[in-house]
């Protein structure tokens, strides 16, 4: 079966190649179209026209269908229909019809449906007893429809746990269960397991059945599915479900009825008008196919990196001032772009991973917003919110960041244009091989049409142009574009974790972007990094291999804002007081030393006829040429990971030279014993193991005299600035006093408890 709509005012028209009589639901006796007339739907659309009639006669059905045309009631009437037709109602511990999508907010907004018709419905009424349901079972007819309760929803978050899912169920008796995968399964086989009872069960609903399939959904859907009945009907609706076709076996699905829904656009190409009155036959049409509706507009803007977020707030002001916009979604890559973006403009968010209460806030929040062009309203999100929401009167969606999954493009700009209104869908290209993005969405049958970069005019009282000629005589890079960049880099300025957002944002844009999957089209070694640095209004650019490469003239319009980053504060209080707690402070012997030092080099300084003592040798050439080439491990310091691993490695690389010190030390000090010595034998090496140990035991319960002044020893047992600055001879000197000194007081005191001990004589260290 297949339905087809065209026109560029959709007229709806059926193509049905199958018997299927024509239905309208006011056939039914027990179902009411008040609900559905609220809805503002005063006719059927071809989805629920040829898949209820499906569903009433026991057809499992396969549906796919472009967004916005009515899907959710495609499944939402005959269950309704199915359990108001019941011979015997349903106990309190038995489930009539489960419904499954992905997200907890698809899940909601079909669980706001259900509730809207069964409430509007006469038999409406809470649950009686088990015992007044048996007491009615043999008086049931079909004349007066048994009572139904409002459905269950099973979703994540703290409102409700999986015990208390279960009591509500049981009290209420719902008979329609709807929720996410994971807590179905809960619900089912766990904490329900003996309290829930499937045996009823008429109807299983995938919502967006693909993208089930495709979140690693697949073994808690077997579970489930294995768990209910196989006397059932099932349903699988989607936009996109040629690629799940395959996994159909696994949902249980028997010999089911496919319907698609197919959109077709007329284009007419006119000549004159004398012409088309003479002979109709200049008159052609071309008519194409498409999986997006016919209302949507789907544009697209190529620049820069560094001119997108210029350009999405032309896009947002151009439509405002032009189209009267009031409602705008911009989706972004990653949840970390949603969150730095969302902080510096204050704006509605809603990505994976906001906890669930608060996302559902945002959404009623958005929902609520009374929009209008002056006042406009804009939610920041993911594709969490790119599936089945049906947000009410959106206007224009950009997509700041073309999908990771191709698939989603229809499904983000199926927010818009729904229910047969009008409604534009924009999506911001890098100039380059991003322009085949294009011909990609061409052979999935989603046109795109190139829509003119949005300029300023250069006319005074300056306003937005979005032509062909302004895009052509424009300046590249727009100059309004770094006057942004460093907008933005001054209100990251005002708080230091903006700058920690906005580093992580993007970071994971390009590790979404390198995971793109058209990875031949978005290529990371051809992306402008610094453009979109600059985009971000990044103050500082994060320190990550992808940007090894970059040399001076790639850096194009960023430029580093220059923060003093030892007094770059949070702007939390609490937060910024814990950063002070753990900044180093100066010791005081490296204080008390530093200041002679400065007054004598500046003295030095003042007597131009005073010769420099201190002063290095001349340089040589291969002296001058490490002054120029930076050393292996200047250069690695250099591209270190931008993390707090900095400091520990530091240390650690400290360590490994002080050892490496001492056991230079003591193999010159065994070169250097008296030719009359001897080897030691296996006592001698036990008992310079166990001096070892003591005189590790020692160092690390007695302090020097440098270590009084503040200096720390390392657990080498060496002195913490001696190596730095001192070279290996001082250095060596110093480590050789202190080890004779310590040695000298630990012979004495194992002479005095245990007589002599070893071979060795350690009095002439």
């Amino acid at each position: 079966m297949s339905l087809l709509f065209q026109g560029e005012e959709p007229r709806w028209y059926f193509n049905i190649d199958q018997n299927c009589e024509s239905y309208h639901p006011a056939d039914d006796t027990h179902l009411r179209l008040d609900a559905v007339e609220k809805m503002g739907f005063d006719q059927m659309t071809p989805v629920q026209a040829s898949t209820i009639p499906m569903f009433m006669k026991h057809k499992d059905v396969v549906v796919e269908a472009v967004t916005g045309s009515g899907k959710t009631l495609a499944f939402v009437l005959p269950i309704i229909e199915k359990l108001l037709r019941r011979e015997h109602t349903l106990r309190k511990s038995e489930v009539g019809a489960l419904i499954i999508s992905p997200t907890r907010e698809l899940a909601s907004q079909i669980h706001e449906v259900f509730e809207t018709f069964i409430k509007s419905h006469p038999s409406y009424q809470e649950a009686a007893s088990d015992e007044e349901i048996d007491e009615s079972r043999p008086a049931a007819s079909t004349s007066s429809p048994p009572p139904l309760s409002l459905p269950l929803l099973l979703v994540s978050g703290t409102e409700s746990t999986p015990h208390q899912d279960v009591s509500r169920f049981l009290s209420r008796g719902s008979q329609i269960v709807i929720g996410t995968p994971g807590r179905v399964e809960e619900f089912l086989l766990k904490t329900g397991l003996t309290k829930v009872s499937v045996k009823e069960l008429e109807m299983l609903v995938l919502d967006e059945a693909d993208r089930l399939l495709d979140l690693g959904f697949t073994a808690s859907l077997t579970r489930i599915i294995s768990h209910l009945p196989k006397q059932r009907r099932t349903g699988l609706f989607s936009a996109t479900m040629t690629d799940a076709l395959s996994e159909l076996v696994r949902v249980g699905l028997r010999n089911p009825v496919r319907i698609v829904v197919k959109v077709e656009s007329k284009k007419r190409k006119r000549g004159t008008a004398g012409e088309e009155e003479a002979d109709a036959a200049t008159t052609s049409q071309a008519v194409s196919e498409r999986r997006t509706p016919a209302n949507l507009d789907l544009p697209f803007i190529q620049c820069l990196a560094s001119e997108k977020m210029l350009q999405l707030l032309r896009i947002l002001a151009l439509e405002s001032q032009t189209q009267g916009s009031a409602r705008f979604i911009v989706y972004f890559a990653t949840c970390a772009a949603v969150e730095y973006f969302y902080r510096d403009f204050s704006l509605h968010s809603l990505h994976g991973h906001i906890p669930p209460a608060k996302r559902t806030d945002a959404l009623a929040k958005f929902r609520k917003h009374a929009s209008t062009s002056l006042n406009p309203s804009v939610l920041l999100c993911t594709d969490v919110a790119a599936r089945g929401l049906d947000l009410p009167d959106v206007d224009v969606v950009v997509q700041f960041d073309p999908p990771v999954d191709p698939k989603a493009f229809s499904h983000r700009a199926g927010r818009t244009a729904r229910a047969g209104r009008k409604g534009r869908a924009y999506v911001l290209l890098c100039e380059g091989r991003e322009a085949e993005y294009v011909d990609l969405l061409a052979v999935r049958r989603i046109p795109l049409r190139r829509h003119p970069y949005i300029a300023i005019a250069s006319s005074p009282g300056s306003s937005l142009l979005a032509t062909e000629e302004a895009a052509s005589t424009r300046q590249k890079p727009d100059l309004d574009a770094q006057a942004l960049m460093r907008e933005m880099q001054q209100i990251v300025a005002t708080d230091r974790d903006l700058h920690e957002k906005g580093a992580k944002g993007f970071v994971s844009f390009v590790k979404a972007y390198s995971k793109h999957e058209a990875s031949y089209i978005f290529r990371l070694k051809d992306l402008d990094l610094a453009g979109v640095a600059a985009s971000f209004g990044l103050v500082r650019l994060p320190k990550m291999p992808e940007l090894k490469a970059l040399t001076a003239d790639d850096y194009g319009i960023w430029e580093d804002a220059g923060l003093d980053w030892a007094a770059y504060a949070y702007a939390d209080k609490p937060r910024e007081a814990k950063r002070l707690e753990s900044l180093p402070t100066p010791k005081p012997s490296e204080a008390s030393s530093e200041a002679p030092a400065r007054e004598k080099q500046t003295a030095r300084a003042a007597s131009p006829t005073h010769v420099n003592d201190d002063a290095p040798p001349a340089r040589t050439k291969q002296t001058a040429r490490r002054a120029i080439v930076p050393s292996r491990a200047e250069q690695a310091k250099k591209n270190a990971a931008w993390s707090d691993k900095v400091v520990q490695k530091e240390a650690r690389e400290l360590r490994k030279e002080k050892r490496a010190k001492k056991r230079a030390w003591e193999k010159k000090q065994r070169v250097a014993q008296p030719a009359g010595t001897h080897a030691p034998d296996d006592d001698d090496k036990g008992a310079e193991d166990r001096m070892d140990e003591d005189d590790r035991e020692a160092s690390g319960n007695m302090r020097s005299p440098v270590q009084e002044d503040g200096m720390d020893i390392d657990d080498t047992g060496g002195r913490g600035g001696g190596i730095d600055s001192g070279g290996d001879e001082d250095g060596g000197d110093d480590w050789a006093e202190y080890a004779q000194e310590t040695k000298r007081a630990k012979k004495t005191a194992r002479a005095k408890g245990a007589g002599k001990s070893g071979g060795f004589d350690f009095a002439g260290l």
